[in-house]
């Protein structure tokens, strides 16, 4: 059984890739010509074609998502929506789960890659996590995308998940842009995408991915701190108690 489920997954895996890449580069034409617009216009339908693109992605690759708690977006109402990160897919799977036009904080170094870089920048504002200037740059971005009328996304860990524990400890980032720009929180859970993509070299298996958005909480009254300490309980509780 363990040769098998050793073969299937790198064969699903290699079927998976081939998925991605055939997706990605018919993304790659309208998203090529809505860029043209100019923001928020320009992120709100490239929301859309996220959408199209991963519907699709996920239904070849024979993945299930199970999404809870989308009635917490309030019309009229952007957020900083704050993400466990446990897998490559966490972010797919995030961008698209949550109801309308956002932006995901990332990793420059992604951008770089063909075709993919494309758009991903598309959707990212990106970092240079070693350079202190771009960190602040990042920052301003983010308020900006804010005051655009977007979502913000923010993987508050920093970077995937290889412990043990529920969480990583987080960063102060995601605390003081909710702080300072008055925006609500929504503390946001992943189950189950290190199963899609475990951390071996070439390996997937179809499995079903959740993501529960849970009830905002107000950064009014409250310093960074107080905030990041109340979203990191919070998530902690809803992972043990729902894994």
């Amino acid at each position: 059984m363990g040769l098998f489920k050793n073969i299937f997954g790198r064969i699903y895996a290699l079927w998976v890739l081939l998925i991605f890449v055939f997706t990605i580069t018919v993304t790659c034409i309208p998203a090529m010509i809505i860029g043209l617009w100019k923001e928020p216009k320009r992120s709100h339908l490239m929301h859309e074609i996220y959408i199209g693109w991963m519907n699709l992605f996920f239904f070849l690759a024979g993945i299930k998502r199970i999404i809870r708690g989308k009635e917490h977006f309030k019309k009229g109402e952007n957020y900083i929506v704050v993400c466990n990160h446990n897998s490559f897919m966490d972010v797919p799977l995030s961008v698209t789960a949550i109801p309308t036009a956002n932006k995901t904080i990332a990793k420059v170094e992604m951008s770089r890659i063909p075709v993919f870089g494309y758009i991903y920048k598309r959707g990212s504002v990106l970092v240079d996590r070693k350079s202190d200037e771009s960190r602040k740059r990042s920052y301003l971005q983010m308020r900006k995308v804010l005051d655009m009328g977007l979502n913000m996304c923010i993987y508050p860990e920093g970077t995937r998940n290889k412990t043990k524990e529920p969480l990583q400890r987080f960063h102060d980032g995601a605390f003081r842009l909710a702080t300072e720009s008055g925006k609500s929180i929504i503390p946001t859970v992943i189950f189950d995408t290190t199963k899609v993509l475990p951390r071996k070299v070439f390996y997937a298996w179809p499995h079903k991915v959740r993501m529960d958005f849970l009830h905002p909480i107000s950064p009014q009254g409250k310093t960074t701190q107080q905030l990041k300490e109340e979203a990191f309980a919070i998530m902690k509780d809803y992972y043990l108690a729902n894994r």
